[in-house]
């Protein structure tokens, strides 16, 4: 009797360590783990906080061995830095030109931190705010300052593909490159950030990215537009430090998408913004490399959705949440009339607040909200192609396939309207949110799983967050020629090759 209890105690002990390894083996494959170069475990940072049920957010560590769930900081309160608008090298009454530098700098993120080495548009952080007028043209000439190639991509422009700023129009080292943009899109909220194949990843985590404004006073004129007063972007990133307060992508880098445990708002970490007007208006970015963000109010408070990532809503949305992934963006409208002078209300993102608003003797200003016919719900709209996202870590794909610079992919027709069905495949693990990128178009989604989407999704799009299992239909026309990407905007994912190349015919 002895023999047999021990026996089985033998089995079940067995059998646990088979089991072990073989999570760990599976973990290892699929990409969950990496060893950074100081020897680090480093956990998956999940793009979404709970995996969907599937997988645990901070099951791990990464970096200094510090977790990645965000946190609030003790950092003192700081101003909320406001990018500088980029001035004009000279204006004419058809055409705008500008100057954009890749910059080398330093920045320090802690008062009682080091310096850190980082990258910057015109400077050391981030970038200036650069306005493109609608009906004009806008030529930027962009300088590469750094010691490594790079590309300056705007993102959700729609402009010819050799004007984009994929991977294929990498600017060498020293040299620049004149880029021309005719605007001829809805006013919306844009931004542009480097786009080398293998070098994306680490040049955004240091800093480069930077803000588009389409402008056209003829529909924004009853909106708040007073550039930094009741009018200001929020950059929203996390980023994980070293001890003294740097920071070190080689160390922190995790192959299914870097994250950190500390919110940096336009790169400054704990900040507040004196709040003058009853009518904020906030533009969102969620500039990270992974992390999707929650946003809501520290008292509870409603606010209103106005815009998408390529324009205004057709109706303004009432909202107590509002969730965007990696390159997603949206324009609020909070209402603060009810504040007494002296209270202060913070912004949060997965319930850690970020920037608190001090609200002073509010003045009053006229708001407009934009109001016209939806376009009717087309759930059941056949797909003219369906692709596939699968994977996490190294092992990612569309379609079966990553990224080749001698492949095309999809070639359409200049002028054409396509639908496309985005599944996202579960994995054995159950699989991880994608948010899937469109160059060189903006797009409407007509369905999720069928259903028609949210009403604060029925704007002009050119990002999608695609979640596990789920099936995502968009509609697009290709009104530019030349080579675009398409790709997962999970930075590190779309390193490993989970982009593919869309081929717009004239």
């Amino acid at each position: 009797m002895f023999r047999l209890r021990k026996g089985a105690i033998w089995l079940i002990v067995t059998g646990v360590l088979i089991g072990i390894i073989l999570v760990l083996m599976l973990l290892l494959f699929n990409g969950r783990f990496h060893f950074g170069p100081m020897n680090h475990m480093m956990e998956n940072g999940s793009f979404d906080e709970n995996m969907n049920g599937n997988m645990m957010d901070d099951f791990g560590f990464m970096g200094d061995g510090s977790s990645s769930a965000l946190s609030s900081s003790d950092e003192p309160e700081q101003a909320l830095p406001i990018p500088n608008r980029l001035k004009a090298d000279r204006v004419t009454d058809g055409a705008v030109y500008y100057t954009l530098e890749a910059n080398e700098g330093t920045h320090q993120f802690f008062r009682s931190g080091k310096p850190s080495e980082t990258l910057g548009y015109n400077g050391d952080l981030l970038g200036p705010m650069i306005e493109l007028p609608t009906g004009k043209t806008v030529y930027i000439d962009t300088v590469n300052r750094l010691k490594e190639e790079t590309s300056f991509h705007w993102h959700g422009l729609v402009v010819p593909g050799e004007m984009d700023g994929g991977p294929h129009q990498r600017v060498a080292s020293g040299e620049q490159a004149r880029v021309k943009i005719d605007v001829n899109q809805d006013p919306g909220t844009l931004w542009f950030h480097p786009h080398p194949m293998g070098a994306t990843a680490e040049q955004v985590y240091k800093g480069l990215a930077g803000l588009l404004y389409v402008t056209d006073p003829k529909t924004e004129g009853a909106l708040p537009h007073e550039y930094g007063v009741d009018d200001i972007p929020l950059i929203v990133q996390d980023r994980l430090f070293t001890k003294d307060g740097q920071l070190d992508y080689d160390a922190q880098m995790n192959v299914d998408g870097t994250v950190g445990d500390t919110l940096l708002a336009n790169g400054a970490i704990n900040t507040t913004f004196d709040v003058t007007t009853e009518t904020l208006r906030v533009r969102l970015v969620n500039g990270s490399n992974a992390r999707k963000f929650s946003f809501s109010l520290s008292n509870g408070q409603s606010f209103t959705q106005i815009a998408t990532d390529g324009g205004l809503l057709d109706e303004p949305v009432q909202l107590d949440t509002l969730t965007l992934t990696p390159g997603e963006r949206a324009e609020l409208l909070l209402d603060f009339s009810d504040q007494q002078t002296g209270d202060t209300v913070a912004i949060e993102a997965n319930g850690v607040a970020f920037t608190t608003f001090n609200i002073g003797d509010l003045t009053q200003q006229p708001v407009n909200l934009r109001s016209k016919t939806p376009a009717e719900d087309q759930p059941s709209v056949k797909a003219d192609r369906q692709l596939t996202l699968f994977g996490m870590g190294h092992m990612v794909s569309i379609d079966g396939k990553t990224y080749d610079p001698d492949r095309i992919d999809i070639s359409v027709k200049q002028g054409s309207t396509e639908v496309w069905e985005i599944y996202n495949r579960k994995d054995m693990m159950g699989g991880m949110t994608h948010p899937f990128h469109i160059h060189g178009v903006q797009f409407r989604i007509l369905s999720r799983d069928g259903q028609p989407p949210a009403d604060n999704e029925r704007g002009w799009k050119d990002t999608v967050a695609v979640e596990p299992g789920e099936k995502v239909k968009i509609e697009m026309t290709f009104t530019e020629p030349g080579l675009f990407m398409y790709h997962c905007h999970i930075l590190e994912h779309e390193e490993n090759g989970m982009m593919g190349q869309l081929l717009v015919n004239p």
